[in-house]
């Protein structure tokens, strides 16, 4: 919620033409592209490798527990 506001609070500034906004236009995107990109590994990528990796400790530990021991008296 927080990144959507700040994006599209600095869309005004990205997309100005008036005097003096050749300046800002840059930061403005630069600002925006961060905020989408980290928005996107934050939502997206992180969770997916987190369930890769747990899907695959899984793997690791199935295999590993093949032949359980069994005390038996």
């Amino acid at each position: 919620m927080t990144t959507f506001s700040m994006i599209f609070g600095m869309m005004p500034i990205a997309l100005a033409s008036g005097a003096g906004s050749e300046w800002k236009n840059g930061m403005a995107w630069a600002l925006i592209g961060g905020l989408t990109s980290s928005l996107f590994l934050t939502l997206i990528v992180v969770p997916v490798v987190y369930y890769i990796v747990d899907k695959l400790k899984e793997k690791v530990t199935k295999k590993k527990n093949i032949y359980p021991l069994s005390v038996t008296n």
